[in-house]
């Protein structure tokens, strides 16, 4: 169990990140639109699939960008779900300079670039 405190810091900031997907999918099944409510949950299933599976301390000597390819995969799948099953980009009144908001997003690839779990094991 150690390291317990930055294992649930891996996991449930991911999942966190993903709990607006499970808010939406019951508002659209509320609204009974079930083919945006099971798509919506499937990617949670898949969020919390890749999240464990690319937990870093099962790679330890991974670099961290290389781990969170697969949860970011997942992330921008659920923002493309969102914007489909809303009717679009257009359809939102959106366009394409919106997406710069995204970016924000991607810093951790920057400051954590190429650190990896096994350089913050005690030596």
């Amino acid at each position: 169990m150690k390291r317990k405190g930055e294992k649930i810091g891996w996991a449930a900031g991911w999942m966190g990140g993903f709990i607006w997907v499970i808010i939406l999918s019951m508002i659209f099944l509320v609204q009974g639109r079930w083919l945006n409510a099971i798509l919506g949950l499937l990617i949670v299933v898949a969020a919390v699939l890749a999240i464990l599976r690319c937990a870093p301390w099962h790679y330890p000597n991974t670099p961290y960008w290389k781990l969170m390819l697969g949860p970011y995969a997942v992330f921008f799948l659920s923002v493309a779900w969102a914007v489909w099953s809303y009717g679009g980009i257009y359809g939102l009144g959106l366009n394409w300079w919106n997406f710069l908001w995204l970016l924000p997003v991607l810093i951790p690839f920057g400051t954590l670039s190429t650190r990896k779990w096994s350089d913050f094991d005690e030596k």
